[in-house]
């Protein structure tokens, strides 16, 4: 197979692990005096059931893939293990100066990406039950590495870290203040995603970017960002990624008074209700068909229906709440996949926004454009794909030169 647009392995390359809950996706990135150049790009998705590896160029070009049994019981290290002889079998030789990591939950110690140790390694850790879904994928990496490739800087960047400057009431829970001393309040999820779009806007709009922007992260897993100024100052998720909106396979906002009652009354214990609200809820439960959202736009039945008719529902109330956080809104935007691929899901997002000044281009949202709204649209509403490996190497990058002068 050919190997257009990959560079030979000289100079100084970072590697970006982001692990999510059934996929790997991995990049690598050249060290330049500005952006962080792209080399390489790949995933592995459907651990644990069909997993398939792709790998491409920075032109998009397919440089490498393969697909497994139904099945197979490939899990993160093993995934990683894969990556990591694909690389050095593409480029002999290859060194990497840093590897870059999500880490979902940075909990109240954490506000900025940081240089992995093993007494931060172990931090983070005990934050696993706050994200039971991502925290040990994403810790998998950081330890696998350590043992395959002793000796290169690992920076962990954190989803919770963008939403550290939301002021305390926005963070607080109605609970004793003490367990909000303790760490028990509204943390926020994507902030990767965010911080990129938030980087991005400016390019696309920088009036609106200045303004009050909405960001929705709609993917299998989904929230929705207030941005003023760039800046987060409020977010669907909470203490856990399990919050806010409906999700592929996670309930999003319940009752906790419905938890109680199946305790009492289903006789569910605490693991029985983590499966059923992050793993047996969601686009899933409703429908009990799929959590993936182009099969149920496909489908004619009517739960599928319902399940995206939910989906949409809370997505428009959460922009009401949000944008009365902000005193107004001046723009909307999609990424994530289905933010950015379900134009259906966009239209009616966007329609059950009018009341905020916002009037779909149906030409433009049907093509994919940047901007889906009219000329003269009071909201302007776009559809921005968001790049968390690229904000992860630019973290890794910062990190790197920090500690280069001014070492640990």
């Amino acid at each position: 197979m050919s190997r257009p647009d990959v560079p030979p392995p000289e100079g100084d390359l970072i590697a970006v692990a982001n692990a999510g809950s059934s996929s790997l996706k991995f990049s690598l990135y050249r060290r330049t005096p500005g952006e962080p150049e792209p080399v390489l790009r790949g995933l592995i998705d459907g651990l644990g059931d069909t997993p398939r590896f792709t790998a491409r160029s920075p032109s998009g070009e397919v440089i490498g893939e393969q697909t497994w049994a139904t099945g197979a019981t490939l899990g993160h290290d093993a995934a990683l293990h894969h990556v990591i002889e694909f690389v050095r079998g593409l480029m002999p030789g290859v060194s990497l100066a840093g590897i870059g990591h999500r880490v979902v939950h940075g909990g109240v110690a954490f506000s900025e990406p940081v240089l992995v140790t093993p007494e931060r390694l172990a931090e983070l850790q005990a934050l696993t039950p706050l994200a039971p879904l991502h925290q040990p994928n994403n810790l998998a990496p950081i330890r696998l590495a350590q043992q395959v490739l002793p000796g290169v800087p690992q920076v962990a960047c954190f989803d919770t870290a963008f939403h550290h400057g939301n002021d305390e009431v926005t963070q607080m829970f109605a609970l004793p203040y003490e367990l909000h001393e303790a760490g028990i309040r509204r943390y926020g999820f994507h902030g990767l995603s965010y911080e990129y779009i938030a980087s991005r806007l400016p390019d696309v709009d920088a009036a609106r970017a200045a303004g009050r922007v909405i960001a929705a992260h709609l993917g299998n897993g989904a929230s929705l960002c207030a941005l003023s100024g760039g800046r987060s100052v409020a977010s669907t998720m909470g203490f856990t990624a399990v919050d806010g909106l409906v999700m592929g396979t996670r309930c999003g906002t319940i009752d906790p008074g419905v938890l109680l009652y199946l305790m009492d009354e289903r006789g569910l214990d605490a693991r029985a209700l983590e499966r059923l609200i992050y793993r047996e809820s969601g686009l899933l439960g409703v429908s009990g068909l799929s959590a993936d959202m182009r099969v149920l736009l496909g489908s004619d039945t009517p739960r599928a229906r319902l399940a995206v008719d939910l989906f949409v529902n809370r997505i428009v109330r959460e922009i009401g709440s949000l944008s009365a956080a902000l005193g107004g809104l001046d723009a909307l935007v999609f990424t994530a996949g289905i933010g950015e691929l379900a134009a259906e899901v966009r239209r009616r997002v966007v329609a059950g926004c009018a009341w905020l000044g916002a009037t779909l281009d149906e030409a433009a949202n049907r093509t994919g454009a940047t901007c889906i709204t009219a000329p003269g649209s009071r909201c302007a509403a776009f559809v921005i794909p968001t790049d968390e490996e690229l904000m992860i190497a630019r973290h890794t990058v910062r990190v790197l030169d920090t500690i280069r002068e001014d070492p640990p």
